[in-house]
């Protein structure tokens, strides 16, 4: 029988990991229980399952054994597992082989705007409206674009110059990555300002790796939790660019 769960090590495994939008999604509990519950027709029907379906058919093309996915591969009823996943997610994203970018509601990619079709998200996908996808953005060596029927649209190079225009993170961020460029405080803060997140204290939480700083996750706390990020970037940083922001 091969083996469907396992927690390898992220720097000894090459294994490739999904960036999208939640929908209807299905749990950790969910996968390991699937072959014994009662419901498992109804999680296959899911957006999220077949998600998870599609994304271990690419990463097979592709040559890579494992898969990430954020949905089912965090035991989220366990605090300190939710905790240590989400500190170490943009190294998670960092070191994947892969990582593919799933667009729920794009058939064609747009090259400017579109209002119409994406009237709640400033006229792009809504990927890009969101504030855990800017680290899936950045993190990723190897980034490539799937449309809503899971046909390749482009890679974050060959797209570079469009996803400055979207995102406002600039192309050397894009093509060589976050230690490389070496944006301050107030650029990492500036690019985050209009996404959004379902909980407010992910406003902080997404940014954690991306200004290199740790932090317990403490849901509830509310706006509370973007004061102890920058309190912590103050603690570990001498980047005075903090205070402008």
């Amino acid at each position: 029988m091969k083996t469907v769960l396992r927690v390898p090590h992220d720097l000894g495994t090459d294994y490739a990991i999904l960036s999208h939008r939640w929908t209807e999604e299905v749990d950790y509990l969910e996968i390991v229980e699937l072959a014994k519950t009662e419901n498992r027709d109804e999680i296959r029907k899911r957006d999220g399952y077949q998600k998870i379906v599609k994304s271990c058919q690419q990463a097979k093309i592709d040559g890579l054994d494992w898969l990430w996915v954020d949905t089912c591969c965090i035991d989220k009823r366990n605090s300190t597992e939710l905790s240590e996943a989400l500190n170490s997610m943009f190294r998670w994203y960092a070191n994947s082989r892969r990582c593919y970018a799933y667009l729920h509601d794009v058939d064609i990619f747009p090259t400017t705007p579109d209002y119409e079709t994406f009237a709640a998200f400033n006229g792009w996908p809504e990927w890009f409206s969101r504030g855990w996808t800017l680290q899936e953005l950045i993190a990723p060596t190897d980034l490539q674009f799937f449309n809503r029927d899971w046909l390749y649209i482009g890679d974050k190079r060959n797209l570079a110059r469009l996803l400055v225009q979207i995102t406002r993170v600039p192309r050397g961020v894009l093509e060589d990555g976050l230690a490389a460029y070496g944006p301050s405080v107030a650029q990492v803060m500036s690019w985050a300002a209009d996404r959004r997140t379902t909980r407010v204290e992910d406003r902080a939480y997404s940014l954690m790796g991306l200004v290199d700083v740790n932090m317990p996750m403490l849901y509830g706390e509310g706006k509370k939790a973007f004061l102890r990020l920058q309190l912590e970037i103050i603690r570990k940083s001498s980047d005075q660019t903090i205070f402008i922001w």
